[in-house]
């Protein structure tokens, strides 16, 4: 009975850890994404621009206050996400809302100054997104906001041969939870104008357009003919230097004629 017992626990004990450990992964652990983005899994200290302008890394604070003149300055943001401000020293701001940053500095200031009315500018220090495949302007963008992925492809100029706009994506990078959205680009141009897939982009999202099967089997056959094709052409390139950059060896004639030889 005994030894029945120390089993029962050694299970119950098991189950009550899995359970704890399945509840935890559940929620995300601010230091497993500070440490994921602080090396370089994703971006710091970002929202979504379309909802919210929030700094970030590189972004310039235009800080000014009506009463306290010696507060007003305009500093830069640090690679850790910090600033250094008049009075109160090295604080961390990014990531932080335009409304949050006033309340955050009011309550920095408020042991200093009896009277505040802190105010803050945010020069943004341009946020961007990206698009690749089979268009001519692949790479990365400057991002306006107020942007369609439909907006975006054609600024990119997709290849027309090439080019499968049916079967677009829209890639959402993240360490722990990616988004991969199908946008079918062809039905907003093919005549009965269906936007459904048109959705507004956001900062850093990832534009793939993939190239249609005719182009893949033809990529796939010039990868495949690559070593010929290259042998070929070292062949002729040698030919050609041989006849003197000429045909039939006019070039050599012509140099006898001149009396080289």
């Amino acid at each position: 009975m005994t030894t029945a017992k120390h089993l029962w626990l050694h299970v119950l004990f098991v189950a009550i850890a899995l359970a704890t450990g399945a509840c935890s992964s559940t929620a995300p652990d601010k230091r497993v994404l500070q440490y994921l983005n602080d090396k370089g899994f994703g971006n710091r200290y970002t929202g979504n621009a379309e909802d919210q302008n929030y700094v970030t890394i590189g972004d310039t604070i235009q800080i000014s206050d009506a009463f306290n003149a010696e507060i007003n300055q305009a500093v830069r943001i640090e690679v850790d996400g910090t600033v250094v401000l008049n009075e109160i020293g090295e604080v961390h701001v990014a990531g932080q809302t335009r409304s949050e940053l006033e309340a955050f500095l009011t309550q920095k200031y408020a042991p200093y100054f009896a009277q505040l009315k802190v105010e803050v500018r945010i020069q943004t220090a341009g946020k961007v997104y990206y698009v690749f495949g089979e268009v001519a302007g692949q790479g990365r963008k400057q991002f306006p906001g107020d942007l369609t992925v439909f907006d975006a492809v054609m600024d990119a100029n997709p290849d027309p041969q090439t080019a499968n706009l049916a079967r677009t994506r829209v890639i959402r990078a993240d360490p722990r939870d990616p988004l991969v959205i199908p946008v079918n680009i062809s039905a907003m141009l093919d005549g009965n104008g269906d936007s459904t897939d048109n959705i507004q982009l956001r900062e850093r999202d990832i534009i793939y357009v993939p190239p249609t099967m005719i182009a893949e089997l033809g990529y796939f056959l010039a990868d495949l003919m690559f070593p010929i094709t290259n042998v070929l052409r070292n062949i002729a390139s040698s030919i050609w230097i041989i006849n003197g950059g000429g045909f039939g060896g006019r070039g050599f004639r012509n140099n006898n004629q001149a009396g080289f030889f």
